[in-house]
């Protein structure tokens, strides 16, 4: 368990991702699945010594340093020295070569740092005169290699960045679109960061269990930044992995990890008996989370299980339940954390509470605009207010409650269609481990309901069985008019169900 006698300074201005790190912390900061650990001095004197490597080749703020990494202990410490010189581009890995020439072109990155000798087709993709910057090393233990011609006398700068410069840049997912570019300032993630810590009650007592990948932004900020600014430690995991999770929480005694909720569906489904942890909560975010898998959590681990309301576009999280004492309400995203959250109609007016229509937000961790996409900033800003394209609604005592995407919506003949709530009734039915509800075209309603599952180990149940359970809890027109049952629901990178285009997916 991680201790500290002593407290991060609170008094002190912290508007900078480098001003995150826990100034007055001590006690480990950042473990490797082996046992490595890394203490707060250390990693403060390693960020800034792979920082001078950086700024050795001339890069400066805002520059865009593309990162091209696994994830560990090694994507963790360069993430954290590239926001501290310049605007870092961390991408997915398993990207192929044509995916790295979109996003490098797009991101116009001025550096590319990947392991010594992999990512060929990174490098392949990467423009000509992008600086190409070797992690050389294992563990907590790196150095950051560019070649000699890319390192010249009085390149080097002092400056630093300021709370108004980019720390970070990331595409949104595209399903429905071309990847916008969302910009984050250096004052967005460290806003984003202490709210975060603010809202689950972070001390340097608290390990985190990152099992997000780093180049999402809920890896990045409830998993990395959030802890390391209120002075608590980070277990940096190559990744999610169902059987080796109960046993990196068995070993290394975290008090939370944060996920999406198709990971804490696969959690469950290859889960021990309950049992004691050294976990305080359990938090999921980036998609709606059903509520059997909130029910099997708590029974598994019996801690609470927060759920949270976060985007990219927000430096992450919006809303959070809040911890006990405080009531967290099922089927809700919890309260506003340090921005406003208000519900607006289709002419930009306010909703009062009880009323459904689409979450805005306004606040000092929203991004301040998409990067060249005036069309899109045009519909996203209005009034002062950022539309999330969510729907949803809030009670009178402003807890937040979403009804799903409104481009994900099932308009079926003109009646509106949550998949959320379909995929909540299929969960509970005891032969299903996942649902996915989606749109399926249909010649004459435009669209029809869909769905596919996964069974859990020898359980099985007939589509008419199942289509017959739904009709049980739902009116007849949310009936799915086909489910289909497979061995995986297609997921993004980052184990989100991607529901747009999973018809064709699954050659429906």
């Amino acid at each position: 368990m991680a201790t500290s006698n002593s407290t991060p300074d609170s008094t002190a201005p912290r508007h900078t991702v480098a001003s995150l790190l826990a100034p007055d912390a001590t006690g480990p900061a950042l473990l490797t699945v082996d046992g490595e650990v890394m203490e707060f001095s250390a990693l403060r004197a390693e960020v800034d010594r792979l920082a001078e490597q950086l700024r050795a080749v001339g890069l400066r703020p805002n520059d865009r340093i593309a990162i091209v990494l696994p994830n560990g202990p090694e994507m963790a410490l360069v993430l954290l020295a590239a926001m501290s010189v310049g605007c870092a581009a961390p991408l997915n890995p398993k990207y192929r070569e044509d995916e790295f020439r979109f996003y490098l072109d797009d991101l116009n990155a001025a550096a590319l740092i990947t392991i010594d000798g992999e990512s060929a087709a990174a490098h392949a993709a990467a423009p000509a005169g992008t600086i190409a910057i070797d992690a050389r090393g294992s563990g907590l233990a790196i150095d950051l290699i560019a070649p000699s011609s890319a390192t010249t006398a009085g390149s080097s700068t002092d400056k630093r960045p300021t709370p108004d410069d980019q720390a970070l840049v990331l595409h949104t997912s595209g399903t429905t679109s071309r990847p916008k570019i969302v910009p984050l300032r250096q004052r967005n993630l460290a806003g984003s960061a202490l709210n975060i810590a603010s809202a689950l009650q972070l001390t340097p007592a608290d390990r985190s269990l990152n099992v997000m990948p780093l180049f999402h932004i809920h890896g990045i900020m409830a998993g990395l930044l959030a802890p390391l600014s209120a002075g608590a430690s980070v277990v940096c995991t190559p990744g999610f992995d169902a059987f080796k999770v109960h046993r990196w929480i068995d070993t290394l005694h975290p008090t939370y990890y944060s996920a999406v909720p198709t990971m804490h569906q696969m959690l469950l489904a290859r889960a021990p008996h309950p049992r004691p942890t050294t976990l305080r909560f359990v938090r999921s975010s980036s998609a709606a989370l059903p509520g059997p898998v909130l029910e099997g959590l708590h029974a598994l681990f019996d801690v609470p299980v927060i759920e949270a309301y976060g985007m990219t576009e927000a430096s992450h999280q919006m809303t959070c339940n809040p911890l006990p004492p405080a009531a967290a309400k099922p089927g809700s995203v919890g309260i506003a954390t340090g921005i406003e959250v208000a519900i607006l109609d289709s002419k930009n007016n306010l909703l009062p509470p009880g009323e459904r229509g689409e979450v805005a937000i306004k606040g000092g961790t929203i991004v301040d605009g998409y990067e060249n996409n005036q069309t899109a900033n045009e519909a996203a800003f209005t009034a002062g207010w950022f539309r999330t394209g969510d729907e949803g609604m809030l009670d009178d005592e402003g807890y937040l409650f979403l009804t799903g995407r409104l481009k994900e919506q099932i308009n079926r003949g003109g009646e509106k269609i949550s998949p959320i709530e379909v995929d909540e009734v299929l969960l509970r039915h005891p032969a299903v481990a996942e649902a996915c509800t989606f749109a399926i075209p249909h010649e004459k309603l435009g669209e029809e309901v869909g769905a596919a599952v996964v069974l859990y180990p020898y359980h099985e149940v007939s589509e008419r069985d199942l289509r017959a359970f739904v009709g049980e809890q739902l009116a007849a027109f949310k009936v799915p008019k086909r489910i289909v049952f497979v061995q995986e629901i297609p997921k993004g990178a980052t184990g989100k169900i991607q529901r747009i285009g999973l018809a064709d997916k699954l050659a429906l």
